[in-house]
């Protein structure tokens, strides 16, 4: 992509160089027009690539020539031989809780970004993304959807130089453990707010958004204001709290799916701790889970979450999640998901390496005497663009092997039958994966 976006440069200086004047140039000449080369480069390969969360522009960034292409994708394709491609157990709460690699669905998201300066010093952006997903939880018809299309502008006041107000469509407020792919508080939807408010220890985010009507212009009636205090320095860790609030208006009775939502208010309260590449996650919702759009009436739910990563030796790392959620509902499905995930990987040289994952996930329901129970090993042959474990693209050949035991699969058409499930998955897959 860096070469794509540098031929223009290259074209322009092709040109200068292949000019009889050039010939006659002084070392001095040659030299300023090195440096001029190496300024245009700067100015295009900038550090503005994809990322879950929204991007929030630096107030001292030098802005690119022309619009940044970034996303993230995986596809790809799996060959099961027994009964089930994935593995989960029925009742999870973590999100894949028998862990992600080749135990999961393709798609991708694609954004372009247009960076631009004003007279004064004001950085604005304009981001579009859409995005493509074969599961049916991202996108309803696996075709093309807007997921976001915001502006947003920071370095507007003096004394606030890293304020940065936004408004649209956006991913907001998206944070996950990455091993389970679980969005423990998301909120993505469209609306506006600032983040960066400098506030003496840390700094502090507040916005209001409304949930996109099934990929669709508006909301659905459904809203948050949605807080962050983050970045506060304690000794060598960092702290970060979230406190979300969400609520319904009448529209929501437009929609059977939604109508229950009228009158139901909900809350969030999370802390996140940073330290050494290690996390520790606390979360309480009431009437919610994971987003405060939920708005489920007598429902509680309780996250506790450690993950991180260690770098072993120079070829050889581990990065793990260990998670407990319980959930209280109204009806008789109260649970707790416990679940771990461990990634051991080893680089035998800067493109080639070795991944293993283990997965585990026991669903404990309360008022039903039932656990179940789900355990997944992938063996991964990976290329890649580098040697440490985040360097993509990658293309990775991959073999996954599990089981689901569930003692409770919901209810028979009797409404009191308990289904029970005993699935195994086999599956031999090829793949990529990419961010940029």
């Amino acid at each position: 992509m860096k070469h794509l976006k540098l031929l223009p440069i290259t074209i322009a200086v092709g040109t200068v160089l292949g000019s009889a004047p050039i010939l006659a140039a002084t070392d001095a000449e040659v030299e300023a027009l090195k440096a001029r080369i190496d300024q245009l480069e700067k100015k295009v390969d900038i550090d503005y690539t994809y990322e879950q969360k929204s991007i929030e522009l630096p107030p001292d960034i030098e802005v690119p020539r022309g619009v940044i292409f970034s996303g993230y994708a995986r596809y790809g394709s799996a060959y099961k031989s027994s009964d089930e491609r994935m593995v989960n157990a029925y009742g999870a709460l973590n999100g894949n809780a028998t862990g992600r690699l080749g135990n999961e669905n393709y798609g991708g998201e694609f954004q372009l970004g247009k960076i631009l300066k004003s007279d004064k010093g004001a950085v604005w952006d304009l981001v579009l993304m859409v995005d493509n997903y074969q599961d049916r939880s991202w996108a309803e018809d696996g075709g093309l959807n807007v997921k976001k299309m915001y502006a947003g502008a920071t370095n507007l006041f003096e004394s606030q130089p890293t304020l940065y107000f936004w408004g649209g469509r956006d991913f907001h407020q998206r944070t996950a453990t990455n091993l389970n792919d679980y969005f423990w508080v998301t909120h993505d939807g469209q609306g506006g707010g600032f983040k960066n408010l400098d506030v003496g220890v840390g700094q502090f985010n507040l916005s209001f958004v409304g949930q996109v009507d099934d990929d669709m212009v508006g909301d659905n009636g459904k809203y948050a204001i949605t807080s962050k205090w983050h970045d506060i320095p304690l000794g060598a860790a960092n702290l970060n709290f979230y406190f979300n609030y969400g609520f319904a208006s009448d529209r929501v009775l437009d929609d059977e799916d939604t109508a229950d939502s009228r009158g139901v208010k909900s809350y969030q309260i999370a802390g996140e701790l940073s330290l050494n590449g290690q996390r520790l996650v606390v979360r309480y919702a009431d009437n919610a889970k994971d987003s405060a759009f939920d708005l489920v009436d007598d429902q509680q739910a309780f996250l506790v979450s450690v993950d991180g990563f260690y770098q072993l030796t120079p070829k050889s790392s581990v990065e793990y999640v260990a998670a407990y959620q319980s959930i209280d509902v109204s009806d008789d499905q109260d649970r707790a998901n416990y679940n771990i995930n461990i990634r051991p990987t080893y680089s035998w040289d800067d493109i080639n390496s070795t991944w293993v994952e283990l997965g585990y996930s026991l669903v404990d329901y309360d008022t039903i005497d039932a656990t179940n129970k789900a355990w997944k090993v992938t063996l991964s042959q990976n290329v890649s663009f580098g040697p440490l474990a985040n360097a993509r693209p990658m293309i990775r050949f991959y073999t996954t092997i599990g089981n689901s035991d569930n003692e409770f699969a919901g209810y028979g058409d009797d409404g009191v039958t308990v289904q029970t499930t005993d699935l195994d998955t086999v599956t031999v897959g090829a793949m990529f994966e990419a961010w940029w």
